[in-house]
C-alpha cells in the first residue's frame, strides 16, 4: 500500500489543473469548430453562414449548445434505456480522455518547479491511442442498437465495420513511422522531429494513408457512411435528443481536432517551430514553451480547415467503394510502405 506521504501532491495537483484545462479547451474548440464549418461551408457555396448571434456570428455555438441543452429530452419507450444513455457518455469519453498523452507543448517553470504540458508521457502512447480509438466505436454500436430502431442499427453495423476496416491500415501506416523513431512516445517523436527533419518527409505515403483513415474514423466525409442521411435518415444517433445527441455530435468535432493533433504530432513535428532552433534559444523560458503552443495549435487549425474543405469538396462514396479503398488499396499500400522502409533502414545500416 502507497504511504500518503509519499504522494506528490503538487504534481497531482498540475495534473490535474492540466486536466481540467485541456478538457475545457477541447470543448470550446470543438464547439466553435461548428462555428468555422459553417462559415467555410457558406464561403465555398458563396452564402453570409451565421451572423445574427453576436458580432460576426461568433456567440452561434452558444445558441446552438444552449438549445441543445434546453430541448426536451426524449427516451423511446422500447430501447435499452441504461445502454441508451451509456452510448453517448462512452463516445464522448473515449473523444476527451485519447488526448492524454499528447505533447502540447516544451516543459515551463512555475514557481521553481519544472511543469510538463502532457498530461501522461507514457512510453507505449501510441498504442493507448489506438486503444482508447477503438474503444470509440462501442458508443456508435451501442447507441444504434439500444435505439431499437432499424435504421440507427443499420448505421452502427456501418460505422462499426468502416472503423474496424481503417484502423487497419492505419496502424499499419504508422508501423513504418515507429521503424524509423523506434519509440512509441509521442514526446520523443517530437524532439526526434526537432533534432532532424520532420517525418513528412520520410513517410509522405504513411501521413497520406493515416489521414485518410483519420477522415474514415471520424466519419467524415467521403467517409460519413454512419450518418448518409439520404439513405438511413439520420443515423446512429436517429432516437437521440438534447445533450445525448449533443454528446454525439460533439465527439466528432473533439475527435477531429484530437485526430489533427495526433497528425501534427507524429509527421509535423509537433509543437516545433519552423526554422528556429529551439536549443539556441532555450533563454527565451516560458515563451519559447508559449510560442511552441502556438504553432501547434495553427498546425492543428489546418488540418482541422483540411478536414472541413474535404467535407464540402469531395461527395460521399458509397459503401462498396469505401470497403474496397480500405481493404484493397490502403492496406496493401500500408504493408508495401513498411516493406520498402524496413529495407531502406537495413540498407542504412550495412
Amino acid at each position: 500500500m502507497i504511504h500518503l506521504l509519499t504522494v506528490d501532491w503538487l504534481l497531482l495537483l498540475e495534473k490535474l489543473i492540466l486536466i481540467v484545462i485541456v478538457v475545457m479547451a477541447s470543448l470550446v474548440i470543438a464547439m466553435y469548430e461548428t462555428y468555422a464549418e459553417r462559415k467555410i461551408a457558406a464561403f465555398m457555396q458563396d452564402r453570409i453562414g451565421p451572423n445574427r448571434a453576436g458580432p460576426l456570428g461568433l456567440l452561434q455555438p452558444l445558441a446552438d449548445g444552449g438549445k441543445l441543452f434546453f430541448k426536451e429530452e426524449i427516451i423511446p419507450n422500447h430501447s435499452n434505456k441504461i445502454l441508451f444513455i451509456l452510448g453517448p457518455s462512452l463516445a464522448m469519453l473515449t473523444a476527451m480522455i485519447t488526448s492524454a498523452v499528447i505533447p502540447w507543448s516544451g516543459d515551463i517553470n512555475l514557481f521553481g518547479r519544472t511543469v510538463s504540458l502532457q498530461i501522461a508521457d507514457v512510453n507505449i502512447g501510441i498504442l493507448y491511442v489506438f486503444a482508447v480509438v477503438s474503444l470509440g466505436v462501442y458508443g456508435i454500436m451501442i447507441g444504434g442498437w439500444s435505439s431499437n430502431n432499424k435504421f440507427s442499427l443499420l448505421a452502427a453495423l456501418r460505422g462499426a465495420s468502416q472503423v474496424i476496416s481503417y484502423e487497419l491500415a492505419m496502424g499499419l501506416s504508422l508501423i513504418a513511422v515507429l521503424m524509423i523513431t523506434q519509440t512509441l512516445s509521442l514526446k520523443e517523436i517530437v524532439e526526434q522531429q526537432m533534432a532532424s527533419h520532420w517525418n513528412i518527409l520520410y513517410q509522405p505515403l504513411a501521413f497520406i494513408i493515416f489521414f485518410t483513415c483519420a477522415l474514415a474514423e471520424c466519419n467524415r466525409t467521403p467517409f460519413d457512411l454512419p450518418e448518409a442521411e439520404s439513405e438511413l435518415n439520420m443515423g446512429y444517433h436517429q432516437e437521440y435528443s438534447s445533450m445525448k445527441l449533443g454528446f454525439y455530435l460533439f465527439a466528432e468535432y473533439v475527435n477531429m481536432f484530437i485526430s489533427s493533433a495526433i497528425v501534427v504530432t507524429l509527421f509535423f513535428g509537433g509543437y516545433d517551430i519552423p526554422f528556429l532552433d529551439e536549443a539556441a534559444h532555450a533563454d527565451w523560458g516560458n515563451w519559447l514553451a508559449l510560442a511552441g503552443l502556438v504553432c501547434f495549435m495553427l498546425k492543428i487549425g489546418f488540418f482541422i480547415f483540411l478536414f472541413m474543405w474535404i467535407r464540402w469538396t469531395v461527395p460521399r462514396f458509397r459503401y462498396d467503394q469505401l470497403m474496397d479503398l480500405g481493404w484493397k488499396k490502403l492496406i496493401p499500400l500500408a504493408l508495401a510502405n513498411m516493406v520498402i522502409t524496413g529495407a531502406v533502414i537495413l540498407w542504412m545500416n550495412k
